[in-house]
């Protein structure tokens, strides 16, 4: 097993589309000691979304040819060492409903795909049932969208289980939840969500409830924590936002056992978060998880479980 205390893997960041400062970067993952970065093509357009997934599968590629990144597919590619990266999309629309769209990503190098966003796609529903709405107080932070899996979205899931591609719940609505879980099942597969938080802490559609956590666990699967504060807790501050992670975590590790949970950090997808801000202070973090559970359960949070869950589930 690959192992360093104070080593840890992130399962998303924003950092391929982000185009201001970048709280991602090689400075910044070595000195918070990152052993594997997850990047994300995130799509967000309404047309050509797969050519816009080509486009930033190149612009990853680019990356770690520039950056010296080791490209990730396999999880004997994982070296200690070095800087490890691997490739996500973010938004499942960029397969466009076509089952061979997501073999040619696989092949490009995509191992693992959020199949939902903010909004409807071929494949389902997001976990907000009015995204847009939030923003003009039209919608209910806390409402959960039911709505599941398409019959296309059924396909691709048992598609991207077949290849080897991790099936990511991030964002959807608990309907698509309840499906992937079950081809999951039938499949012996794990999935995750690679960047959520509680429901239990913070009641918001987008974190996860104690029962959805403890479904993550029972197959195998694991939870990313993220750092977005709004989805955290009300108090932003410094202190407020460390409270709130904690809190997090320990919602997470109760409801679903200490193997779940894994870091799914959201940076360069969301405003530095007051307590941390980017890479380069996951040392803190660390040490305030050791404070709250011990360094073994702290050692599990930032490499043991991730490794467990990516040995699994890459080819």
């Amino acid at each position: 097993m690959l192992l360093q205390t104070l080593r840890y893997l992130d399962f998303h960041c924003d950092a391929l589309t982000q185009t201001g400062e970048r709280q991602v970067t090689r400075q910044t993952l070595r000195s918070g000691g990152c052993l594997l970065q997850c990047f994300a093509a995130f799509i967000d357009c309404a047309q050509g979304r797969y050519e816009r997934a080509e486009v930033l599968i190149r612009a990853f590629d680019a990356l770690c040819e520039r950056e010296g990144y080791r490209p990730v597919r396999r999880f004997s590619d994982l070296k200690e060492g070095t800087l490890n990266a691997m490739l996500t999309i973010e938004e499942g629309g960029a397969f466009e409903g076509d089952v061979k769209k997501v073999e040619k990503l696989y092949e490009s190098g995509v191992r693992m795909a959020t199949l939902l966003w903010n909004r409807p796609n071929e494949l389902g529903y997001p976990n907000f049932p009015d995204y847009e709405g939030l923003f003009t107080g039209r919608s209910n932070f806390t409402a959960r969208e039911r709505r599941g899996l398409t019959e296309i979205g059924r396909t691709i899931v048992d598609r991207m289980q077949a290849l080897g591609m991790i099936v990511d719940v991030s964002h959807a609505s608990d309907g698509v939840f309840s499906d992937v879980a079950a081809l999951s099942k039938r499949a012996g597969i794990p999935f995750c969500a690679s960047h959520s938080g509680a429901a239990s802490v913070c009641d918001c559609a987008r974190n996860l409830t104690d029962g959805q956590i403890a479904t993550l666990s029972d197959c195998g699967g694991a939870v990313g924590l993220y750092f977005c504060a709004d989805f955290l807790s009300p108090d932003t501050s410094e202190e407020g936002q460390r409270a709130a992670i904690i809190a997090h975590a320990r919602a997470i590790v109760n409801a679903g056992g200490e193997d779940v949970l894994c870091i799914g950090s959201d940076f360069d997808g969301i405003p530095p978060n007051a307590y941390v801000q980017d890479p380069s202070r996951m040392p803190r973090l660390y040490d305030g998880f050791c404070k709250a559970f011990g360094s073994r359960i702290a050692d599990k949070i930032f490499s043991e479980n991730a490794l467990s869950f990516l040995e699994r589930t890459l080819a």
